[in-house]
């Protein structure tokens, strides 16, 4: 989708996903010790600002402008600090051995870039570094709860496992459960869950 669709609807007033981080990441990022950490695609910041509270370092990064204002004012409410950069991810430049924790919850993207963004986040992680994902699994075309609507964009666990090769894979799940995340993530959902660290 372009990001003339997602400026629009960042724009609004409420937010699209909610100001709660998502449910998975939560629980995975608790049991973590804090560092430096990397959201992809974040949006509105609700993953971002909930890092920052619990600790982390935090830079984000998405191709919305709206999205970042949002994230921003999210981080002042909650008394914290973001770094958020406006960028396109084929443009973007990744830091090298650098990150602790690359986070991706629900970033759908065309193969080609799919596949330059997980390398270039594996490569921006430290030793031990690990990577979060949540994101639509093929069969969430059948759903009305959000996500692409483009089978494409959408994952299969053997799509992840190709692209973190080169990591030890800690977790991946497959799951079909209640979503409820805002106005634009709600009902029955399918997606894969993954937690890798680079050894």
């Amino acid at each position: 989708m372009s990001k003339d669709f997602w400026n629009s609807k960042y724009s609004e007033r409420e937010f699209a996903y909610g100001t709660q981080p998502n449910a998975f990441l939560k629980e995975q990022i608790e049991m973590l010790k804090t560092g430096k950490a990397l959201f992809l695609g974040e949006g509105e910041g609700r993953n971002a600002v909930y890092a920052s509270k619990i600790g982390w370092e935090v830079d984000a990064v998405d191709f919305s402008s709206s999205a970042k204002a949002k994230a921003i004012k999210l981080a002042e409410v909650n008394k914290v600090t973001i770094n958020y950069e406006v960028s396109d991810l084929n443009d973007y430049t990744f830091k090298e051995n650098y990150y602790d924790l690359v986070v991706m919850i629900f970033v759908h993207l065309p193969l080609d870039l799919r596949r330059k963004v997980f390398n270039k986040s594996i490569q921006s992680l430290n030793q031990n570094g690990k990577i979060i994902i949540e994101a639509f699994g093929k069969d969430q075309i059948n759903n009305a709860s959000g996500g692409p609507r483009s089978l494409d964009l959408l994952y299969s666990e053997k799509d992840i496992l190709d692209l973190v090769n080169e990591l030890k894979t800690i977790l991946l799940e497959s799951k079909t459960f209640n979503l409820d995340e805002g106005e634009h993530h709600k009902g029955k959902a399918d997606v894969i869950r993954y937690v890798g660290v680079k050894v």
